[in-house]
């Protein structure tokens, strides 16, 4: 490790098994809607200049990484009792999610909890721990650590309200104020605007487990979920990048070089 800075996407898996294909209703282009196409690739260039990336390979519509473990829809998973639940269980979005995105079921009728469990016990305990040492480790190295959670937004979802040329592009989260440190978070959006994004901070986005659960400034750690329009690089009717993915591409390193180039690793934000 030679950066203080972690690099994660959660929802860029894209390996759909065959068991899970068949047993769905979704074809295989509409069951990729919830999918962060290719979010990974757009931040692989963060190995280069010493951070470790973690991009999971199972898609969110089988595992969603960024929930925990107790979010359980009853209205999926056979023989559970319903329990009070968030408002994204209740939208069908949970750990194991019953729609993908528009609200579009995934399965014909429920699923068990034996494979419910399975799934955890496969896919999202795995990741969690792989990414718990990689925050732990750069800690220890540094004195805190700062993990950049990555994901990309449909551009309607940007800002619907807004025409699009003032609706943000990115969108920088820190459940306001709770997972980071106000200078660290400072930092990340200034990076943005300073390559010409439109930036917005917490809206309309404001962050879930991952930042709930790994956000702890006061520890320094500090979690930072990142928001892309995926318009910037993606078709989104086809899933496909555009021709200026690399382009593309090469704005986003010089963001990243940036704010790596702060040295976060400094008093201001380590451990209280």
């Amino acid at each position: 490790l030679t950066s203080s800075i972690v690099f994660a996407t959660p929802h860029s898996g894209r390996n759909y098994s065959q068991d899970f294909v068949d047993r769905i209703i979704l074809d295989a282009h509409a069951i990729r809607a919830s999918e962060d196409a290719f979010v990974d690739q757009l931040f692989l260039p963060v190995t280069a200049l010493g951070a470790p990336l973690l991009a999971a390979l199972v898609p969110r519509a089988f595992v969603d990484l960024n929930r925990s473990c107790e979010e359980l829809d009853p209205a999926l998973i056979e023989d559970m009792r319903s329990t009070e639940s968030s408002a994204r269980v209740t939208s069908g979005l949970g750990v194991v999610p019953r729609v993908v995105a528009a609200g579009r079921p995934i399965y014909h009728g429920k699923i068990s909890m034996v494979e419910a469990q399975a799934r955890l016990q496969d896919v999202w305990h795995p990741y969690h721990q792989r990414l718990q040492a990689l925050l732990d480790a750069t800690r220890t190295k540094f004195g805190h650590v700062v993990l950049i959670d990555c994901h990309s937004m449909p551009h309607e979802a940007a800002n619907p309200g807004l025409r699009s040329k003032t609706s943000p592009e990115i969108v920088v989260v820190d459940r306001f104020g709770a997972a980071a440190d106000l200078k660290v978070t400072d930092c990340v959006q200034a990076a943005f605007t300073d390559a010409g994004f439109r930036v917005s901070r917490n809206m309309p986005f404001a962050g879930a487990y991952i930042s709930q659960h790994y956000g702890k400034p006061k520890r320094g750690q500090h979690v930072i979920q990142i928001e892309i329009d995926r318009s910037l690089y993606l078709d989104e009717a086809s899933i496909k990048p555009l021709a200026s993915f690399v382009d593309f591409q090469t704005r986003l390193r010089t963001v990243i070089e940036k704010v790596a180039a702060v040295e976060l690793g400094k008093d201001q934000i380590a451990a209280e």
